[in-house]
């Protein structure tokens, strides 16, 4: 078998996904958690290989310059394999939305109307690095019946060239078309233009990047796109909170993973803790090499501390994908949410409050993907809300919102059942 196309023909590709939709629309539920058990089983048993062809990426990553932290969160797959391979086995057993029936009503001619959750049909998705979205991206179309078109970033190829194959010999291995899962092996843009005018065969787009892709797909498709993963992410610290509690959170959220979209962008802090918690904040994210970009009000609360820079025109509106954090002093709540208002992606803002009424008027007011309440903006991913994985976080308001997984790679259809009856 030759699993990966790499002679191009984009047309092609988009007409063998499409075909491979007719047989998964057959296949049962069971039938499908068996694939999916069987690619866990082989990306176990290939985890070497993987690992190989992924350590050539990041050699030439390091050749190229590129920042550890970059490498570390959006290339390396060795921390990540064991806990790939746990999802594609948690999406197994989670319960397939395909066929589920629901909005029932019997009309009063005696009808009965009802919805039926059905496949999207073929998913193009067109990603930047962070090679686990593959298997991510593979395991949730399948469990909804869904063929995928995947084309990732240069940086990766080799790892995702890896992945690929080893997806493809298990759909081999259980009877399934191997065409419902397929990857563009070119880097070359040209390609990406030919999947976004493919709208004969593809019905959705997904772009999984920075917003310069998010831009180039909205503007020149002609299937609908879903945007999403730009997170500039905020914090708010209200008076009230917990500061000793507060600091291990907001630590969390910024460096647990910097380079990812769910990552903490910019804390907000109300002024009277200001004075006495912001300090603490410089020095306790400090310590791991945390820097910090500061509106006047902080800054003069920090000044001297080589760490803290006045922030520019621009920063607040920075995802800064590093190890950097914006600071600003507001005089109230209000202040805080119509800071987010301005600056933020709309994907993942939250409060720090002892005062339930206070975090409420917040959550109602911030309209973002996902909002918190005392918790880290680091839940907003699939697998952590367990949804099993993702294929991205929607920050658009039509369709899906927040982690899309296995619903949110379903539509429906009009289910309508008579008795023989005519319209009168």
């Amino acid at each position: 078998m030759q699993p990966i196309t790499t002679a191009l023909n984009i047309p092609e590709m988009g007409q063998r996904a499409r075909t491979a939709t007719y047989s998964l629309a057959g296949v049962s539920a069971g039938q499908k958690n068996t694939v999916l058990l069987t690619i866990a089983e082989m990306l176990d048993a290939n985890t070497p290989a993987i690992l190989e062809a992924n350590q050539r990426d990041i050699a030439q990553a390091q050749a190229n310059g590129v920042d550890p932290i970059w490498i570390r969160d959006r290339l390396a797959l060795e921390p990540r394999m064991r806990g790939i391979i746990a999802d594609v086995r948690q999406v197994a057993t989670l319960p397939d939305p395909v066929g589920l029936e629901f909005a029932h009503n019997t009309l009063p001619n005696g009808l009965l109307v009802k919805k039926r959750r059905v496949p999207l049909g073929v998913i193009g998705v067109i990603y930047e690095s962070r090679p686990n979205v593959t298997i991510d991206i593979a395991s949730l179309a399948l469990k909804t019946g869904n063929a995928v078109i995947m084309r990732g970033g240069s940086d990766v190829l080799n790892t995702n060239l890896a992945l690929v194959e080893t997806l493809q010999a298990a759909l081999s291995q259980e009877g399934l078309p191997a065409d419902s899962i397929q990857y563009s092996a070119s880097t070359y843009r040209q390609y990406v233009m030919e999947m976004l005018k493919l709208h004969q065969y593809i019905d959705m787009i997904i772009p999984r990047g920075g917003n310069s892709l998010h831009n180039f797909c909205r503007e020149n498709s002609t299937i609908p796109v879903i945007i999403g993963g730009m997170g500039i992410c905020h914090l708010y610290a209200a008076p009230s909170l917990r500061q000793d509690d507060a600091l291990p959170l907001i630590h969390n959220a910024k460096t647990q993973r910097p380079a990812v979209c769910n990552a903490l962008d910019t804390l907000l802090v109300h002024e009277s803790i200001a004075a006495t918690f912001l300090p603490q904040v410089v020095d306790h994210l400090g310590r791991d090499g945390v820097s910090f970009k500061a509106d006047p009000k902080a800054y003069a609360l920090l000044e001297g501390d080589t760490r803290v820079q006045p922030a520019g025109a621009d920063d607040f509106d920075t995802e800064w994908m590093a190890l950097t954090l914006g600071l600003k002093v507001v005089a109230d709540m209000d202040e805080a949410i119509t800071h987010i208002r301005q600056h933020s992606t709309q994907h993942s803002d939250g409060i720090l409050t002892e005062d339930a009424a206070e975090a409420e008027a917040f959550l109602n007011a911030v309209d973002s993907a996902a909002v918190y309440w005392n918790a880290s903006t680091r839940f907003t991913d699939g697998s952590a809300l367990g949804l099993g994985a993702e294929v991205a976080v929607s920050t658009q308001k039509m369709h899906a919102r927040g982690p899309m997984a296995l619903e949110e790679l379903t539509t429906y259809k009009w289910v309508v059942v008579g008795d023989y009856t005519s319209r009168a």
